[in-house]
């Protein structure tokens, strides 16, 4: 697998619109929304391109051996750096080496002492975040969806 980040205002509106529309996809993004059009897609990007300015790190889009495969990375939840990715179907089974890549960058390059993982209650279960390593961190509430907060702490 060749990972590759790019800034989202980089990936393709038809690209995020796409994923975005994606029933599977939908499921388990709560603050989605019913409508994910060229124009919503614009004002989303550019919110999160935003948190680069902010907070000094950002969810990037992600290529996988040049394709779109989702997106993903570090926002500003509430204080903590939450870890977030939303991929293609067709990418599902590569959520452990991006994961991997990301914690490495939270914790070796930007020296973060801890990211959260939030879960929407349709996730049914926490096994695959516990299994990383992230312990339960009680619940948040935003935009009015409640979820599941999950931390994991850097080593030593």
């Amino acid at each position: 697998m060749n990972l590759k980040r790019v800034r989202l205002s980089e990936v393709s509106v038809s690209d995020l619109v796409a994923l975005h529309n994606t029933p599977g996809v939908l499921r388990h993004m709560p603050l989605a929304g019913a409508v994910f059009d060229e124009a919503r897609c614009g004002q989303w990007v550019q919110a999160k391109e935003a948190q680069w300015t902010t907070h000094g790190y950002g969810p990037w889009g992600l290529l996988i051996d040049d394709a779109f495969a989702g997106w993903g990375g570090f926002q500003c939840e509430q204080g903590d750096a939450d870890f977030a990715l939303v991929l293609s179907p067709a990418y599902w089974g590569y959520g452990r080496p991006i994961f991997q890549h990301f914690i490495r960058l939270a914790f070796d390059d930007m020296g973060l002492e801890s990211v959260t993982a939030l879960l929407p209650p349709s996730r049914g279960h926490a096994s695959g975040l516990r299994r990383l390593g992230f312990e339960p961190d009680g619940s948040v509430r935003i935009d009015g969806a409640v979820f599941c907060r999950y931390r994991l702490r850097a080593p030593g």
